[in-house]
This record gives C-alpha cells, sequence and structure tokens, in this order.
C-alpha cells in the first residue's frame, strides 16, 4: 500500500510539473502569436467557431437566470414590502456571479469537449506528429489561437450573457409580476455600481484561459483510439477528478496507428501489383 501510495504521488507530482510546462509553452507562444500578423487568420477563425457560434447558447442561459432569479426572489421580497427591489438583487447576482459562472460552465460544455475532441483526434491519427515533423510547434500552431480566442471573447460572451439575464429578469419582474418599471430601474441603478461589472468581465478572462489551457492539454495528452479521445473529453471536463496518467510514457516509443482503408483502394492496389508480378 505504501509503495503504491508513493507511486501515485510521484505520478501527480509528475502530472502536474507536465502541466505546468505546457502552460508555460502556451503562454509564451500566445503572447508571440499576437505580435505576428500572419497568425491573425488562425485567431480569426478560431474566434468565429468559439465565440460567434456560442451567442445563442449563452443568451438564452442568461435570459433564463435572469427570469429563475424573479420568480425564486419575488416571494421573500414581496413579504416585506421591498418587490420594487427586486432589480437589486437580480442584476448584481446576474453581473457579478451568475452570469460569468454559468456562462463559463456552458462555454465549458461546447467549447472545452469540442476543443479536447479535436485535438485529441489530432493525437491519434499522428497529426500533431506531422505538424512538428516539418519543423512547425504545434503549441504555436494549434494551442495559441484557441487560447488567445478564448481569452478574448469568454469576457465578451459573459456581458452577454449579463445583458439577456438583465433583460430577463426585468421582463418577469415589470410585464409578468407588475412591478413599477419606473422604481425597479432606478433601484437598479443605485445598486449595482461600475466595478460589480468589472468583477464579472475579469472573471471572464480567468475562465477563458483555463478553459482553453485545459482541454487543449487534455487533448495533446489523450490515450491512443477513439475511447482515449472519449475519456480525454470526458477529464476535460472533470479534471479534479483525475486519477490516472493519459499520455504515452516519456522513453517508451509510440505504437503505431494502423491506417484504414477507404473504399477498397488498398486492395486494388495489392491486385494490381499481383497483376503486374504475374504480367512479368
Amino acid at each position: 500500500m505504501i509503495g503504491i501510495a508513493i507511486y501515485k504521488l510521484g505520478e501527480g507530482v509528475g502530472n502536474v510539473g507536465q502541466f505546468g510546462r505546457f502552460v508555460w509553452r502556451s503562454a509564451v507562444s500566445s503572447m508571440q502569436s499576437i505580435a505576428k500578423s500572419d497568425t491573425y487568420p488562425l485567431i480569426w477563425a478560431q474566434m468565429l467557431l468559439i465565440g460567434v457560434r456560442s451567442v445563442p447558447v449563452i443568451m438564452i442561459t442568461g435570459a433564463f437566470v435572469g427570469m429563475t432569479l424573479a420568480i425564486q426572489a419575488y416571494d421573500q421580497l414581496a413579504g416585506m414590502g421591498l418587490e420594487e427591489h427586486l432589480g437589486v438583487l437580480i442584476n448584481i447576482s446576474v453581473v457579478k456571479e451568475l452570469g460569468p459562472v454559468l456562462a463559463a460552465v456552458m462555454l465549458a460544455g461546447r467549447i472545452g469537449g469540442a476543443l479536447t475532441a479535436e485535438l485529441g483526434t489530432m493525437k491519434v491519427t499522428e497529426q500533431i506528429d506531422a505538424i512538428e515533423s516539418m519543423g512547425t510547434d504545434p503549441i504555436k500552431y494549434l494551442v495559441a489561437p484557441r487560447t488567445l480566442a478564448c481569452l478574448l471573447l469568454t469576457p465578451a460572451l459573459i456581458i452577454y450573457a449579463d445583458l439577456l439575464g438583465i433583460i430577463g429578469g426585468w421582463f418577469v419582474s415589470v410585464v409578468h409580476l407588475n412591478i413599477n418599471a419606473r422604481a425597479y430601474w432606478s433601484f437598479s441603478a443605485n445598486g449595482v455600481e461600475l466595478y460589480d461589472v468589472a468583477c464579472g468581465v475579469i472573471k471572464g478572462f480567468f475562465f477563458g484561459g483555463a478553459l482553453a489551457v485545459i482541454s487543449c492539454y487534455k487533448g495533446f495528452n489523450c490515450k491512443e483510439g477513439a475511447r482515449g479521445v472519449g475519456q480525454a473529453c470526458d477529464r476535460g471536463w472533470r479534471l479534479e477528478r483525475e486519477d490516472e496518467h493519459e499520455g504515452t510514457p516519456q522513453g517508451r516509443p509510440r505504437e503505431p496507428v494502423p491506417r484504414a482503408r477507404h473504399n477498397g483502394q488498398s486492395e486494388q492496389s495489392d491486385r494490381r501489383a499481383a497483376y503486374a508480378a504475374s504480367a512479368r
């Protein structure tokens, strides 16, 4: 038991060190990519996939968060005669805490799994090795654009979620619960400060960076095969429950991945070779 515990501890320390080196390389490559205009097309493409196409789900999530808060909090405030202060409770909760957290959770489910699956498939099919063999740094070519896109667009998506949360809370409070609109907005304006909005937006940079780095790390270190890619996606989603190392141990040669035959082309090539040999 003691030997197993020591082995697990050493393995965990090794994994932490490997992750730390990956984070450092990703940060350095991202900073270098900002200064080079030839990497901008890669960043724009990732911004389209990560940011623009995530807007609908983020806006729907934010709207329902505001509506749910309004429904749940109305009875407690109305019992004390403070229903006109409902806007302060909704807007502070959405802007400062719930908006950033739930937007990041939705992005982790949609974008995190997609990044891990994409890079994991490239790892399994040896595309990452091919990029490296051509003299291109895979971290700079694959990880840096995704990291920068997540860092830049997660705060913007959080602002969208906050806006729709405020609108959803206003709709339920004023339209459905018949709270005075002027009093609702007046108390909200007095209760919500720029500091509260800035706190939520700043959290987006940390959420976006963690989402990109963890997803890319899991994709780069997944096991071989379709099952390995699925496990990498699952463990990227719940990193805190990881209990085993996923990459191929250093110093041990990788086993070649067998290539699948497409449309019988390999069989046709074999027949042609045999026919040519018989003709000779």
